[in-house]
């Protein structure tokens, strides 16, 4: 299974993107800074890096432990799960960095400035408002970056969007980020591709901070240069102390295995404790047409294990059970990680 040329591209949009915003603020005059930002202070959760980590492309941090000759390896199974889980938390380290980039501006209250984008050389806008009603709340402040000369488009050249609340505790937030409203050069090829950061500090989902990041209208190459692109993730990562839990979806529309039916989902959960570097996963292979959220059916009835071996039975139905099992020993759930990886 072969995802690595996607998941660099993906990290590459995402690490262009903070660049040119970063340099592009930090490249402008600093005004003095006076009176308390309002500007919020996080907007991402840290994931311990047994369960995310960038290296997985490389194979660097999944070893092949408990795996004979004939087995598939744990190294095959899990590789991509962290990288997945490490391309959703990326993208809020990135809207975060851009906010902390622009504290530069003294942004207090409601304003408005201009700044050139550090590589397209693009004039980007940036307007600060109040009581800002999206998504059915109303917001004490909204941050918004536009193309400037996009702004008449069905988008409104919106490059980045950050909604929050200032004046209550805890912290909470949205932010909405268009690679390609930031860059036109870097990010030519995702003109649809948008990224979605929801921040909390509030407590709703029984964590002392949790995100949601949501990645939709990643521009897929044909199929037959990239059958494993990803054209989307959904990611929920909620910390409790040391320990994070994960759970989302990337969907694989062109991808397949061994009977060569295309579309699959990279359905998983997972957790990870920071102070120890250890983690726990499990993994599902749902169909993307699949409309069922339950643990039975996206985790039991297509976990690795059971998708492969009616997939494998299908295509050699004379097979030897015996080899089957033989094959598919790493595959049973859970999958187990830490320092040394799988």
């Amino acid at each position: 299974m072969k995802l690595q040329k996607l998941s660099f591209n993906l990290l590459s949009l995402l690490f262009i993107a903070g660049v040119v915003l970063l340099s592009s603020c930090e490249g402008n005059e600093n005004p003095t800074p006076q009176g308390e930002s309002i500007l919020p202070e996080n907007f991402s959760v840290d994931i311990p890096d047994a369960i995310s980590d960038e290296n997985l492309v490389s194979g660097a941090r999944y070893g092949n432990a408990r795996t004979a000759a004939d087995t598939l390896k744990g190294n095959d199974i899990y590789e991509h799960l962290g990288l997945f889980i490490h391309v959703g938390e990326s993208a809020a380290e990135i809207v975060e960095d851009i906010i902390g980039s622009i504290r530069i501006y003294n942004i207090n209250k409601p304003m408005v400035l201009s700044f050139e984008g550090d590589d397209d050389g693009r004039t980007k806008n940036l307007v600060v408002e109040a009581d800002a009603d999206f998504d059915g709340e109303v917001w004490d402040f909204v941050l918004t970056i536009t193309d400037a000369d996009s702004e008449g488009n069905d988008d409104g050249g919106k490059a980045l969007q950050v909604f929050w609340n200032h004046t209550t505790n805890p912290i909470k937030g949205i932010a909405i980020l268009k690679p390609y409203n930031i860059d036109r050069d870097g990010d030519a090829d995702a003109g649809d591709a948008t990224f979605r950061i929801d921040y909390s500090e509030a407590g709703e989902h029984g964590y002392e901070a949790h995100m949601i990041v949501s990645i939709s209208e990643l521009p897929t190459p044909d199929p037959l240069d990239d059958p494993w692109a990803m054209d989307g993730i959904k990611l929920f990562a909620g910390r409790n102390g040391d320990v994070v839990d994960v759970y989302g979806n990337s969907n694989h529309p062109n991808a397949f295995f061994f009977s060569g039916d295309a579309g699959f989902n990279w359905a998983f959960v997972a957790s990870g404790n920071d102070d120890s570097d250890i983690g726990v996963a499990e993994v599902g292979l749902p169909p993307s047409n699949l409309d069922d959220p339950t643990r039975s059916v996206l985790l039991e009835y297509y976990s690795i294990k059971d998708v492969f071996t009616r997939e494998i039975s299908d295509v050699w139905p004379g097979l030897d059970q015996s080899i089957i099992d033989a094959y598919l020993f790493n595959t049973e759930a859970p999958g187990y990680f830490g320092t040394d990886g799988f």
